[in-house]
Order: structure tokens, then C-alpha cells, then sequence
């Protein structure tokens, strides 16, 4: 079991299944929730299959170093996307998510069509939403191995956004997105620069795993301070 890896997966994972349920419940006002959640069931199949073929495959014969810098340099890139455009909205730079315009954007889309094209959208969303969970889980896996404790931490995730969904029927406005993906992002920055560097120059972290904990914080305490830098600069540019 990977347990670094667990929090940052489930944290990932949540967010994404939050934007999946809000597609499968726009598409359930119009064609039923039985045809929406099997819909995204299919997606998540496909996600399962996926994940099973990718598990079989990348882990035969690939040299240790090889993974480790792969797998770094894809959480770095995943993980800055995630983080800079944290940063973004929290210096007002970008709007915040809305899971209730995206509600009434995939209703008004939904209601334009047929009942088979709703029920693509429905199983697109969870399968595109799901992807970058997937691609995650793989992420994490190869390098660990822990393919079974990571899949459960994302597939823990969706049991909390499914039930908490469903009890409430609405979209899960009250979800702190963003404050999860700078969290997050900076998690994920920190496990690619960890594993990037370890794999390219050897063993040149002498505190080993333990500097996981403060290259987290390095990236999160840099995140908020750049947040007053990047609010100032409109400022500036106006005057």
C-alpha cells in the first residue's frame, strides 16, 4: 500500500467525480436516472478495463528509472496545470468553478437532442472525467505497485460523491474545488519533482520520502504568496 499516495488520489479523484455526477444528473432530468447511471457505469467500465490492460502491459520489462522519470515529468505537467490555475482563481484572474452553470449548460445541451445522445453525454463526461483519475492511478501505480490501494482510494472517492449526490439530487455547489486543487496540485508537483530528480541524479534526497513533506510545503507556502503578487499586477497595469 502506498499510503503518500492515498490522500492526493482521493482529494484528485473526488473533484473529478463531482464534475462527472453533474453531467449524469443534468442528462437524468431528461432521460430517467436508470438510462444516466448506466451510462456512466459504462464509463466506468471502460475506465476499469483500461486500468487493468495499462496494469499489464507498462510493468513488463520497463527499466525502474525509466517509470520513475516518466511517471515524474507527467505529474509535474499535470500537477502545475492543476496548481497554476489555483493560483489563478484565487488572485480573481479566473473565474471559480460553477457546477450550477455547468448543470444548466449540459441540461440546455441535453434537451436539444435525442435519447441516445444524452446518453452519450452522460457516459463521455464520466469516461473523460475519469480519464485523468485513470491516468493517476497509473501514474502512482507503476511506480509503487499499489495498484489495488490506489484504485480503492479513487474508487472510494466516487462512492462519497455518489452518495452524497444522490441524497441531495443537486450539484455539489458546496465542494471546495479550489481549495482542493491547490492542495492537490501542490501534492502532485511535489511527487513529480521527487520522483523527476530522483530518477535523473540518484539518491539526492537525504531525508528520503520525508522530503515529500517539505517540498509540499515549499510549493504550497510559494502558491499563496505568488496569489497577492498576480492580484497586484491588473492593478499596476491599470495605473
Amino acid at each position: 500500500m502506498d499510503w503518500p499516495a492515498l490522500l492526493p488520489l482521493f482529494l484528485t479523484a473526488g473533484v473529478e467525480w463531482v464534475e462527472a455526477f453533474t453531467i449524469v444528473l443534468a442528462v437524468s432530468l431528461t432521460i430517467g436516472w436508470g438510462a444516466s447511471l448506466a451510462a456512466a457505469a459504462a464509463g466506468l467500465a471502460t475506465l476499469a478495463v483500461l486500468t487493468a490492460l495499462t496494469g499489464g502491459a507498462f510493468s513488463l520489462g520497463l527499466n525502474l528509472h525509466v517509470i520513475q522519470f516518466v511517471i515524474g515529468v507527467f505529474l509535474l505537467l499535470f500537477g502545475v496545470r492543476w496548481l497554476a490555475k489555483a493560483i489563478a482563481r484565487q488572485a480573481g484572474l479566473k473565474p471559480l468553478h460553477d457546477e450550477d452553470a455547468e448543470f444548466r449548460d449540459t441540461q440546455a445541451t441535453v434537451s436539444k437532442g435525442d435519447w441516445f445522445a444524452a446518453w452519450l453525454i452522460a457516459y463521455k463526461g464520466t469516461l473523460l472525467e475519469g480519464l485523468e483519475v485513470w491516468l493517476l492511478v497509473v501514474a502512482f501505480s507503476l511506480h509503487s505497485q499499489a495498484w489495488v490501494s490506489n484504485a480503492g482510494a479513487a474508487l472510494a472517492a466516487l462512492l462519497v460523491v455518489f452518495v452524497a449526490g444522490l441524497s441531495i439530487r443537486a450539484p455539489l455547489r458546496r465542494v471546495p474545488e479550489n481549495t482542493i486543487k491547490f492542495v492537490v496540485g501542490a501534492m502532485i508537483v511535489s511527487f513529480g519533482t521527487f520522483w523527476t530528480l530522483g530518477a535523473l541524479a540518484g539518491n539526492v534526497w537525504p531525508l528520503g520520502d520525508w522530503t515529500l513533506l517539505a517540498l509540499e510545503l515549499f510549493f504550497l507556502v510559494g502558491g499563496q504568496a505568488l496569489v497577492p503578487l498576480i492580484r497586484a499586477r491588473p492593478r499596476r497595469a491599470a495605473a
